[in-house]
């Protein structure tokens, strides 16, 4: 099971993790948390090394809304991969807007 993160804690935290934005380049093109790296997760095997060098960063991985699976697959693949601190914010992208909470 990977771990979770709210959204208070993540944007108390956002200049201290890595944020992967698992809804793939099209979706991230259009909108995204601030910083976030696009991995969809068809990618994780082959992108995973080059987008996230470092296997003991602060990782957190979002989707669109809890109903999106997509934030939960890469976060279990990137832990089966050897990343040792990785959390899902299951809310996603849409509870951060809904907040007012800054996207790029």
């Amino acid at each position: 099971m990977v771990n979770l993160i709210s959204r208070d804690e993540l944007a108390g935290a956002l200049d201290k993790v890595t944020l992967v934005d698992a809804l793939g380049a099209e979706y991230h093109a259009k909108r995204h948390l601030p910083g976030a790296v696009p991995l969809a997760p068809g990618e994780v095997d082959a992108r995973a090394a080059e987008v996230l060098p470092d296997k003991d960063a602060r990782i957190v991985t979002y989707c669109s809304n809890e109903a999106c699976p997509n934030s939960g697959q890469v976060a279990e693949r990137l832990i089966r991969l050897g990343y040792s601190d990785v959390r899902k914010y299951k809310e996603g992208i849409e509870d951060w807007a809904d907040a007012g909470l800054p996207l790029e």
